[in-house]
């Protein structure tokens, strides 16, 4: 569990809590949604990092997952809808070290997934020191299912 040590105060435990704090000093509130309905699914996915895809570690899991991602992004630009948020950089950070394993096969199943994460990692100032998943352009973004 993480643990975020302050200069003032206690320490902060927990992904969840650490990230809106920091959200929060860094003034980027519209990270954490800007409607009360943002808001909510913002947290309903960063809960979903950490208690699926944190606490997932079966194929059976990773497939579940992907699969529960995919049927959400399929008309979604990010998981909050039409807003990049903090929901989006956690989850692009829970979800590298399976996307980078997955076949071309793989990543062409989950295409929206694909679409999003790949949207994702060359977003301004996300992926750091993160490799580059490569996808085939060319399938991302046509509608041939």
């Amino acid at each position: 569990v993480p643990v975020l040590q302050t200069n003032s105060g206690p320490g902060l435990t927990g992904l969840m809590t650490i990230a809106a704090h920091l959200v929060k000093q860094a003034k980027k509130d519209q990270l954490l949604g800007s409607t009360a309905e943002e808001k909510a699914v913002v947290q309903q996915w960063l809960e979903y990092r950490v208690t699926r895809v944190d606490g997932g570690s079966s194929k059976e899991d990773t497939r579940i997952i992907l699969k529960d991602l995919n049927v959400h992004l399929e008309d979604k630009v990010y998981l909050a809808g039409n807003i990049f948020t903090l929901a989006d950089i956690l989850m692009y950070y829970g979800l590298h070290h399976i996307m980078v394993d997955l076949t071309v096969q793989e990543k062409e199943k989950y295409l929206n997934v694909s679409r999003w994460f790949n949207h994702i990692q060359h977003y301004p100032g996300v992926r750091q020191h993160l490799s580059n998943v490569v996808f085939i352009k060319n399938r991302l973004y046509t509608n041939a299912h």
